[in-house]
């Protein structure tokens, strides 16, 4: 059975012509003041961002952190309730990885508490670590593998002994032995063409999750390049959600995705 998760964005995607992942990372102090003075003003500037963008996204991708942080969670819930109830995917980013006792309540957490239809996961502890979020078959799973952080190579592009890297080890590990509910895809940063392609080489058609473009300035037309022949989520957050820190922010951020999506569609037809 296709698990609902990629079934459901490549719907979106197919309807929308779009392949963008919206990210919902609200920093209060760059909220607009006419939000702020909301009861949930995180909500009421997620909402508006939501509504001016929901025929543009193939689904939106919130940061726990940005909500968590400051004890917004209630905000968290109502945003993803919003998504839910216009039937578009809700994608996590949780990057959770502890040992698997704490996992299996991490899980919980994310998947029954706030209802979340995909999550990011760490592998550092390796595969008994994420049995807890890969056991929920209905459930996206998207597996950090080369992330777009300029000190990710610190660790990702270490040589094994048997002369692999560490990131294409994970790639290999993600598209085998730990896809046995065929609910993984990888996180693959959009500013890393040539490790994108590698990753591409070795998972086959496998959703991959491309953060990068737009306030990190990964190059769009590379990116495509490397990332086709197979399923791709093209995240944005920072650069849709706070275009404009005025009245019109929601009318920005519409405009800044429709700049995006159709720079993406660009090379997507090209390709």
């Amino acid at each position: 059975m296709d698990n609902p998760f990629f079934s459901a964005t490549r719907t979106h995607q197919t309807a929308k012509n779009s392949l963008l992942c919206i990210g919902l990372d609200p920093d209060f102090e760059r909220l607009p003041a006419i939000v702020k003075q909301d009861e949930n003003p995180i909500f009421k500037f997620n909402k508006d961002i939501i509504e001016a963008t929901q025929d543009l996204a193939c689904c939106y991708k919130p940061q726990i952190a940005h909500y968590s942080a400051i004890g917004a969670e209630r905000d968290l819930e109502l945003t993803i309730d919003l998504l839910k109830s216009l039937d578009i995917p809700v994608l996590l980013d949780a990057k959770r990885g502890d040992v698997g006792s704490t996992a299996t309540m991490y899980a919980k957490e994310l998947f029954e508490r706030y209802g979340a239809d995909a999550i990011t996961v760490n592998p550092y502890l390796g595969l008994d670590s994420m049995e807890p979020y890969l056991s929920y078959a209905d459930k996206g799973v998207f597996i950090l593998c080369r992330t777009s952080n300029p000190g990710s190579s610190e660790l990702q592009n270490l040589r094994l002994e048997d002369g692999k890297l560490l990131y294409e080890h994970i790639a290999e590990s993600a598209a085998a032995t730990w896809n046995f509910n065929s609910n993984v895809g990888l996180v693959a940063g959009a500013t890393k063409p040539a490790e994108l392609k590698r990753i591409r080489e070795i998972v086959g058609d496998s959703t991959l999750l491309l953060p990068g473009v737009g306030s990190q300035g990964a190059d769009v037309a590379a990116m495509m390049d490397a990332g086709a022949g197979g399923g791709m989520l093209v995240s944005s957050s920072r650069a849709i959600i706070f275009a404009s820190a005025n009245a019109d922010f929601a009318d920005a951020a519409r405009n800044a995705a429709i700049t995006t999506r159709d720079e993406i569609n660009q090379y997507r037809i090209a390709a």
